[in-house]
């Protein structure tokens, strides 16, 4: 018998319906706490040289309702099953094939991490300059990166009372920065709503709207992916068979609050590029506050960026990590660890080329999206054989845990992706769908059946739908009674 303990982390079993604890109104907190990102800043200032404030705003609600649209439709996973991003990606990806496509989207959270830490420890730089004279940032980051990880490995509920502190300060400072920056815009003689943009000709306004969209997507692919790590958290009815009453934990917060405050971050970067000629945050609150009024508001930025890293970063990152290393890497370890890779980063210097960087790993991980939607909905229904994604000789074992459809697909996807660059999530998203689609159906499920997929039974492999909490065997003692569908050809 196989040792399946690998596959059977503690923080990787299936959430129960009594052990979910985000409500509807708390995920929808924690998204305006996720939302304010201050790279967010960057891609108003970019959007504001080649195109009115207007069409910036237009550009990015049509961004941001679209990738909340994909998050809603990928956290059902967890919303039904109770699952985690890396455990569900043992179907499309195969039990060991799962870690690559994992592994980039738990770097990419650690980078994100990095950067959102570097942000928020120059806020708190600032903050000790201004109220003893201490000038040390890097120091100031070991502090703010070790108060976070520590937050987040306590876990998830703290994080929601994390949010629920931090939102509030967070909508006030938005509200002052805008209130501020339109002020000293208009003390030059400029009304940033008649702003036309910096570059002239249409090609380039056009090619710009398109990007502001992409980049908005680019900007939370990385949680479109692994959404079901959080949402596995998110209260839902039982027996309910309507889709939108079931999700609606996640779609209140992912296709309301996420446009909204997401689009309110691009309009301050577009509104600091206007009136300072810089849309970053720490610079603009410098240029335009003193004293005490100014610690206050980079603490307020501080918190921003705490509450962004925990829940849409840190969390996903350690589930990850977690995944990978089973039993002896528990989830406070791949907390530290996305900490870790984060900083080795050095995200200090990714900052000026962030665009670019979003519509790269937008686009990569939006064939992963399209692999999972492909799976989850279109082949299988919704239907999941959850006890063999915790086994090693299972279905979910394929040849040598290897789901070459999956791999091939994401490939495809991803290189479709970076060759349409300014389309990168859509391009990427269809390329790996479809084409896993077709390699699945017609090619790979037909050597390595899948049961729910021949015996396409409600009753036996939907979650909470029927009023099911999955249960996983802790120990190795597996059930061996029914034949192991992965060898069936």
């Amino acid at each position: 018998m196989k040792d399946n303990s690998y596959l059977k982390s503690p923080d990787l079993m299936p959430v129960g319906h009594d052990k979910r604890k985000i409500s509807t109104f708390g995920f929808a907190v924690m998204w305006v706490g996720m939302a304010v990102v201050l790279a967010a800043f960057a891609i108003g200032g970019e959007g504001v040289s080649s195109l009115p404030l207007g069409w910036v705003i237009f550009a990015s609600l049509i961004g941001c309702v679209a990738i909340g649209l994909f998050i809603t439709i990928v956290g059902d996973i967890g919303i039904e099953h109770g699952l985690s991003f890396p455990v569900y990606m043992r179907a499309p990806f195969g039990t060991i094939g799962t870690h690559l496509p994992s592994v980039t989207r738990g770097i990419a959270a650690s980078f994100w991490f990095g950067i959102n830490t570097y942000f928020g420890s120059t806020a708190m730089n600032g903050i000790l300059n201004i109220l003893t004279g201490f000038d040390n940032w890097a120091v100031c980051y070991a502090l703010f990166a070790g108060a976070q990880l520590i937050n987040t490995a306590i876990g998830i509920k703290a994080v929601e009372r994390f949010a629920d502190f931090a939102a509030p300060a967070i909508i006030l400072i938005s509200i002052w920065m805008y209130i501020v920056l339109t002020g000293e815009a208009s003390a030059q003689g400029t009304n940033v709503w008649n702003w036309d943009g910096i570059e002239a000709g249409a090609g380039s306004a056009v090619t710009a709207f398109v990007i502001v969209i992409f980049a908005n997507m680019g900007f939370w692919s990385t949680l479109a992916t692994d959404i079901p790590s959080l949402s596995r958290f998110i209260k839902a009815p039982k027996y309910e068979r309507n889709w939108f009453k079931r999700n609606r934990g996640t779609m209140v917060g992912s296709m309301i609050a996420l446009p909204l405050v997401q689009t309110f971050m691009v309009v301050i970067g577009a509104i600091c590029f206007i009136a300072l000629g810089n849309f970053d945050p720490v610079v603009a609150l410098q240029q335009t506050a003193g004293g005490l009024v100014l610690a206050v508001l980079l603490l307020m930025i501080v918190l921003a960026q705490w509450s962004t890293n925990t829940s849409a970063n840190v969390i996903p990152a350690a589930t990850i990590f977690s995944n990978i290393g089973g039993p002896k890497i528990p989830f406070f370890v791949g907390v530290f660890m996305a900490g870790v890779i984060g900083t080795a980063a050095q995200p200090w210097l990714i900052f000026s080329v962030l665009d670019t960087v979003l519509l790269v790993v937008g686009g990569v991980l939006s064939a992963v999206v399209g692999i999972l939607v492909s799976d989850y909905y279109v082949l299988r229904k919704r239907r999941v054989n959850v006890p063999d994604l915790y086994k090693h000789t299972g279905q979910y074992r394929y040849f040598k845990g290897i789901n070459a459809a999956g791999l091939i697909s994401w490939a495809v996807g991803g290189a479709v992706a970076i060759f349409f660059i300014n389309f990168s999530f859509i391009a990427g998203f269809f390329a790996g769908g479809i084409c896993y689609y077709f390699l699945a159906k017609y090619w790979w499920f037909k050597k390595y059946k899948q049961v729910e997929i021949e015996d396409p039974s409600d009753d036996k492999y939907l979650g909470i739908t029927v009023g099911r909490d999955w249960e996983v065997p802790a120990d190795e003692a597996e059930e061996e009674a029914k034949p192991d569908v992965a060898s069936m050809k």
